[in-house]
């Protein structure tokens, strides 16, 4: 019994989405992914925050993106070349 209230609960979970859906205005759903967090912005506040443990920086280069991976490559140790 316990397994099949928890399969139903379940397949009810990841089926909301699709039944909250509006037929044919996407507006919000688009607006949302293109306001989203960038694959450069990951990667900038990850590697800011390798190299100097701080908020602060992370976030100011999360900003840059791109930019400051570029930088980074261009100016990394020999120590953080793995």
């Amino acid at each position: 019994m316990k397994r099949t209230t928890l399969i139903i609960l379940l397949f009810l979970i990841t089926s909301i989405e699709c039944f909250s859906q509006q037929n044919g205005d996407y507006g919000i759903r688009n607006t949302a992914i293109r306001s989203g967090i960038g694959l450069g912005s990951v990667l900038a506040v990850v590697v800011s925050w390798e190299r100097n443990k701080s908020v602060l920086l992370a976030f100011l280069h999360g900003i840059f993106s791109w930019f400051y991976v570029i930088y980074f490559v261009i100016t990394r140790k020999s120590t953080e070349r793995k």
